[in-house]
């Protein structure tokens, strides 16, 4: 028997069926002939190719398997991708390629060769159902390596304010470090855009995907609405997928990926202290606390970043941000024909909303000065 026709067996038996005895049976053909080995991890990077082709990124591939199953085929997908991306043969971006280098380099450990391919088929009937996503096709909105701008450096600087915001356990200082960073943000972007009415570009708005996990996932699908709105990009949030995708120009981008990650670590531990503060007062805190929290920190950020999006500019600049807003508004449109509106559920924590404000107050960002 060819290891060609091990492999099709055991996909038969258990690839199209949902249940454990057809997965046990399809794991004990291909247990039973180690030679198959090499076609099965074949057939895995095809998947890896069916999903790329379908609209799927390397780190959307890898949040959904954390998210449906185990640490170990987390690892197995991992390997797959890393072993497939040789023979990709698209073009990729740069943030294609930062999704490569995150991929933990470690191989799943192989165990019992049974359980091996029991892994290894829940893996793969993950990869045979995933849906076709919107595509991205970055390449497209990817600046030329000829011109790179000293931008790294200015994140770079945002980034270790943040890091000092989530740091540090007085909420005056990370106010005041938040809204520095929030400053730098809004003059960087302001420079993008002279920069492109002084030397056009073929540049256009791109978009990326950014998890929303459970739980709380609708208020922070929220917050990241708010972060995203007041860089100049559009958030369209996928509950059954767990993400939410974003559209903008490539500095925007990294801006809002930034700034919501801060934000959220920010609201983590602001949380954590202020149900710590209400049992020390003898009352026992609940889900919908910390649901009603997220809630109202998101709601409360949301209001003061759309003031501080209110940026004062000169005349000339106005039509070139305008230019910039209709591009998103244009894009964004083109992948999300059709989209829907929600409302917040589970937010009835009277103590919870309250202290989320709070905490969304001493997160808050100072107006932006006036830029020319």
């Amino acid at each position: 028997m060819s290891t060609s026709s091990t492999v099709d067996r055991a996909f038969r038996a258990a690839l199209y069926d949902t249940g454990d005895t057809a997965l046990d049976t399809g794991a004990s053909l291909l247990a039973a002939d180690p030679a198959a080995d090499t076609e099965l991890a074949r057939r895995g990077e095809e998947f890896v190719a069916t999903a790329w082709r379908r609209g799927w990124q390397p780190a959307d591939v890898v949040r959904i398997v954390r998210r449906e199953l185990d640490d170990v085929h987390v690892r197995l997908v991992s390997a797959l991708i890393r072993a497939q991306a040789p023979r990709d043969d698209r073009p990729r971006g740069p943030r294609w390629k930062a999704q490569l280098d995150g991929l933990g380099a470690d191989d799943a450990p192989r165990g019992d060769r049974f359980s091996y391919a029991v892994a290894v088929l829940e893996l793969y009937r993950l990869l045979l159902r995933l849906p076709a996503l919107e595509p991205l096709d970055e390449t497209a909105a990817a600046p030329d390596p000829s011109d790179r701008r000293p931008e790294s450096r200015v994140l770079g600087r945002i980034r270790a304010l943040l890091a000092k915001a989530e740091a540090t356990g007085f909420p005056d200082e990370a106010e005041a470090l938040s809204a520095k960073a929030q400053e730098l943000m809004a003059r960087h972007s302001v420079d993008e855009a002279l920069l492109a009415a002084r030397e056009p570009s073929a540049q256009v708005p791109g978009a990326c995907r950014i998890g929303v996990e459970p739980p709380y996932e609708q208020a922070k699908a929220v917050l990241l609405d708010a972060v995203a709105g007041a860089n100049h990009c559009r958030a369209v949030w996928n509950e059954p997928l767990g993400f939410s995708t974003v559209v903008g120009f490539a500095s925007d981008l990294e801006a809002v990926e930034l700034l919501y990650t801060s934000l959220l670590v920010q609201a983590t531990t602001a949380m954590t202290r202020a149900e710590a503060a209400q049992r020390a007062g003898g009352r026992k805190r609940t889900k919908t606390f910390r649901q009603s929290f997220l809630a109202a920190y998101a709601h409360r950020v949301g209001t003061r970043l759309a003031a501080v999006a209110e940026i004062r500019v000169s005349d000339d600049l106005l039509p070139v941000l305008a230019s910039r807003a209709m591009a998103v508004t244009e894009r964004t449109d083109r992948l999300f024909p059709e989209t829907t509106t929600t409302r917040l559920r589970g937010v009835s924590d009277a103590a919870g909303w309250e202290e989320g404000a709070r905490a969304a107050d001493d997160a808050q960002v100072r107006a932006r000065p006036h830029l020319p």
